[in-house]
């Protein structure tokens, strides 16, 4: 497997770099808001850019899928094996759903269903921890952690109506 080197960049983000079989050196900036800019640095100067493109949080999910699962979707779900019953899943919220417009403490989804929403992504901007008062709008990506069950129960209550 090929070595990824991880640098923090305070206030930015994390830079991910990594060597190609071909020996050239790209990298990955994951902004805290959700962007991802893809690098390829120069071949005779490593420390200039040859080429750069910016993906928003959906491009980078599409351009993720359209590789393949990532290491770390594997880790993750190793680690959800290793717990038993843990899943973590992004559900959209639909126009029609019940739940567009209300509150997550309207929608009483950890006490109906045990699972807690852990984070809301609106317009790539994302949420975390979000209070029962944060108003869910069409859209919104939900990412709610719990068993199986607890999650085809949250996606029962967000189905449209």
């Amino acid at each position: 497997m090929t070595e990824v080197r991880e640098t923090k960049l305070p206030g930015v983000g994390v830079k991910h770099d990594f060597t190609t079989t071909d020996a050239r050196d790209v990298g990955v900036l994951v902004h805290r808001d959700g962007r991802r800019e893809i690098v390829v640095y120069d071949a005779v100067d490593p420390d200039s850019c040859s080429m750069q493109v910016t993906f928003s949080a959906p491009d980078a999910r599409t351009l993720a899928e359209l590789l393949g699962t990532s290491q770390v979707n594997t880790a993750v779900q190793a680690v959800q094996h290793e717990i038993e019953g843990l899943a973590i899943e992004w559900l959209t919220l639909d126009p029609s759903s019940p739940s567009a417009g209300r509150t997550i403490g309207d929608g009483e989804f950890r006490t109906r269903t045990g699972v807690p929403i852990v984070a809301v992504i609106r317009n790539d901007t994302p949420f975390p921890a979000p209070e029962p008062t944060f108003g869910l709008e069409s859209g919104d990506v939900l990412v709610c952690v719990g068993t199986m069950d607890g999650l085809e129960g949250v996606r029962a209550l967000i189905a449209p109506g």
